[in-house]
């Protein structure tokens, strides 16, 4: 017998079903309430609305969980590299061998971009944020694409999956070149995914930049753990342009405006100009603990805690034996680092910190890698958007593939005027 919620407006019960998932997770669908009762539900922020049944990731904030198509961050993370774990987000599992040499091979074949978009590059001003040029470009990059006009354009699916994945690389690597006023560089072809941006972003003609094993596998790490986190701002932008049945670049694109914004791909950056600003207020971080933990003060702590995981951050636990790794590797000390090893150290075992869980989690341990890498700050959430396309890419393929899936469409509760008239003269 199926389970049911039971409603009693004005003195009258509607009936509901139970939706469970996979992993016990409970919702009421209410898909029938406004029909049934005439009333719509009010959830700012979504944040008790599930606003659809996926299969791509699950997390679980309560008890540090996250998993891929099932498949526990830790496990992937230690055996994977992020084109693999991108093939599993995509498609559903791991691929065999077979499958990724074609994926492989894939994404090197469409690494270039066509030669007219040089010429968008240069309509833009020096000083123009890296996202808003990545966006543009990601759109303009579609128009490249005959058969995304196609109205059945899914059909071409694997393709520009691979190309988006392939080509985000490269038009962000453009994007900071031009930003210095430098030449672009072009992929190579021996080159793994990671090793190419990391070319394409430092290399000059004549004096190419070798990419460090260690900063290599770095950053690799940080699009592996950054590729998929559930429905949040940007993902959930992702399917709303899908569901009108927009092709796959101009929903990314739409992704990469939402990750944009200061509350949700910025936090990484956000660390770093924390500590710099520590560091120039000439502290070691002791007056600036002080100041997080003076109630009366408005210091910001970023980089510790997170909305979604209460306990603590999983990705963070894999990510910091990276991390450390990489800073005695390249052997990469100074004041800023010190700064952060003290905060650190401090906020996992300092009770006022322990006790309201705010211990470093993913963001605070990115920040650092990519600081020591070399990597500006305002490419921290470019970052962030080429690590989180095949959770994009996954999300679209749901909406599409869904035939009987309707255009998202919130309702709201209108506060305006009432009905009023214009008075004639």
């Amino acid at each position: 017998m199926s389970e049911n919620a039971t409603l009693t407006l004005n003195g009258k019960k509607f009936k509901f079903p139970i939706v469970e998932g996979s992993e016990g997770e409970k919702g009421i669908n209410i898909s029938g309430l406004r029909n049934e009762t005439g009333y719509i539900t009010l959830d700012e922020g979504y944040g008790n609305t599930g606003s659809c049944q996926s299969q791509v990731t699950f997390v679980d904030g309560d008890h540090g969980i996250l998993r891929y198509r099932g498949i526990p961050i830790e496990e992937l993370a230690t055996n994977f590299s992020f084109p693999r774990v991108a093939y599993l987000i995509i498609y559903g599992e791991l691929p065999t061998e077979d499958q990724y040499h074609q994926f492989s091979d894939n994404l090197t074949r469409f690494q270039m971009i066509h030669e007219d978009m040089k010429f968008h590059f240069q309509g833009f001003p020096s000083y123009a944020h890296p996202m808003a040029i990545l966006s543009a470009m990601i759109n303009a990059a579609g128009c490249f694409i005959p058969e995304l006009n196609e109205k059945n354009s899914a059909k071409h699916f694997d393709m520009q999956a691979t190309r988006l994945l392939s080509q985000v690389r490269t038009l962000s690597a453009y994007a900071y070149r031009k930003s210095l006023g430098l030449p672009a560089m072009y992929p190579k072809r021996n080159y793994n995914y990671t090793q190419n941006f990391l070319h394409m972003m430092f290399s000059t003609p004549g004096d190419e930049f070798e990419p460090d094993p260690a900063a290599v596998a770095a950053l690799d790490l940080i699009f592996l753990l950054h590729a998929d986190h559930e429905q949040n701002c940007s993902t959930s932008t992702v399917r709303m342009v899908a569901s009108s049945r927009s092709n796959l670049f101009a929903s990314a694109a739409a992704g990469v405006c939402a990750l944009w914004g200061y509350h949700h791909g910025g936090a990484n950056q956000a660390v770093l100009e924390m500590l710099h600003k520590i560091e120039k207020d000439g502290d070691d971080g002791t007056k600036f603990i002080e100041n997080v933990k003076d109630a009366d003060s408005k210091t910001r702590l970023m980089g510790f805690g997170h909305r979604v995981y209460k306990n603590h951050d999983p990705r963070a636990l894999i990510i910091k034996q990276r991390c450390d790794t990489l800073l005695d590797k390249l052997n990469i000390n100074g004041p800023l680092f010190d700064i952060a090893k003290k905060l650190e150290e401090v906020a996992l075992n300092d009770d006022y910190f322990k006790e309201r869980n705010l211990y470093p989690n993913v963001d605070f341990y990115s920040g650092l890698i990519m600081e020591a890498i070399g990597i500006p700050r305002e490419m921290f959430t470019v970052i962030f958007a080429i690590g989180r396309m095949p959770g994009w890419i996954a999300n679209y393929k749901e909406v599409i593939d869904n035939t009987k899936g309707k255009i998202y469409r919130p309702r709201q509760i209108y506060q305006g005027k009432p009905l009023r008239h214009v008075d004639a003269e």
